[in-house]
């Protein structure tokens, strides 16, 4: 797992998908700690949750969690999974993705920062950005304009690198080739 980033840098979830499980061992294994030194649990469950999320690497579906939570456990309902990314959140440990009713792992799973997460509308790819003083700047701009957020995280909606390209491919695969004279 990725320590805390300094400031000023930006961080995607793809960055941060586990590259074998060693990886993600060793992030559900910090999760599991940092529960703990805060007198929490990280129960089968939640990590069985957690362990989802981090597969995925992108903002992820309650409803698609539970999918996937009843491969596993063939009994699981909707609060099952729902108490479960409750907890999450409260720990900080995930993100909820409002724009697209989704959730996603927090970049640092010890040190989450209340950031500006960037998602893609398409494929549901986050970028955490850590910049204070951009955020301040922002929430003081909002405030001014006689507005209070209703969360912590600020959401901007976009259109990811990856996505950017293959839809430039599919547009310039669609354009029609010009018959040779």
């Amino acid at each position: 797992m990725k320590t805390a980033k300094p400031a000023a840098t930006a961080h995607s979830t793809h960055a941060h998908e586990p590259a074998h499980a060693h990886s993600q061992e060793a992030a559900l294994t910090l999760a599991d700690e940092y529960c703990r030194e805060r007198g929490e649990k990280l129960t089968p469950i939640r990590r069985k949750v957690l362990e989802l999320l981090l597969n995925s690497g992108r903002a992820t579906k309650a409803y698609s969690l539970l999918d996937e939570m009843r491969q596993i456990h063939p009994g699981s309902a909707p609060p099952t999974v729902y108490r479960a990314l409750d907890f999450l959140l409260s720990a900080g440990l995930v993100h909820r993705i409002e724009s697209i009713n989704a959730f996603t792992v927090c970049h640092d799973l010890t040190q989450c920062q209340h950031g500006i997460l960037v998602v893609c509308q398409q494929c549901g790819s986050v970028t955490e950005l850590h910049q204070p003083k951009l955020r301040q700047a922002l929430v003081a701009q909002i405030q001014d304009a006689g507005y209070r957020l209703a969360s912590d995280e600020i959401e901007l909606k976009g259109l990811c690198a990856a996505c950017q390209a293959a839809e430039a491919s599919d547009a310039s695969a669609s354009i029609p080739v010009a018959a040779a004279k």
